[in-house]
C-alpha cells in the first residue's frame, strides 16, 4: 500500500483563495509525467473533473487529485505553496527524487 503525499495547510489555504475568486471551484491536480530536463516532471493544474480512480486528498473544503499512475512517484511527498522573490507557486518536496533541476519542476529517481 502506497502512502499518498501530504498537502500542507498553506497549500489548501491558497487553493481556497483561488477558488474563492471563481464561480466554479476546481481541484488541484498533481501528476507526474515523463520528460523535463531530469527525466520526470510535475504537472500541476486546476481541474474540475475527478476521475473514478483518482486519489482525493481533502482539507479546508478543497481537493487535491492524484492519478494512480503518478501515486508511486509521489509517495511520502509534500505538496506545499511557497511565495518567494521569483514568484508564488505550488511546490513538491519529494523524498523519492534522487535529483531535481533548478526550477523544481523536473526530477529523476
Amino acid at each position: 500500500m502506497q502512502l499518498p503525499p501530504k498537502v500542507t495547510e498553506r497549500a489548501f489555504a491558497r487553493l481556497a483563495e483561488i477558488n474563492g475568486q471563481t464561480a466554479a471551484p476546481q481541484a488541484l491536480r498533481v501528476a507526474v509525467e515523463g520528460g523535463g530536463c531530469s527525466g520526470f516532471q510535475y504537472d500541476i493544474k486546476l481541474e474540475a473533473d475527478v476521475a473514478e480512480d483518482d486519489i482525493v486528498l481533502e482539507g479546508a473544503g478543497q481537493k487535491v487529485l492524484i492519478d494512480p499512475v503518478s501515486l508511486p512517484f509521489l509517495e511520502n511527498a509534500t505538496i506545499d505553496f511557497t511565495e518567494e522573490l521569483i514568484g508564488a507557486r505550488f511546490v513538491i518536496d519529494n523524498p523519492n527524487a534522487s535529483s531535481s533541476c533548478g526550477c523544481g519542476v523536473s526530477f529523476s529517481m
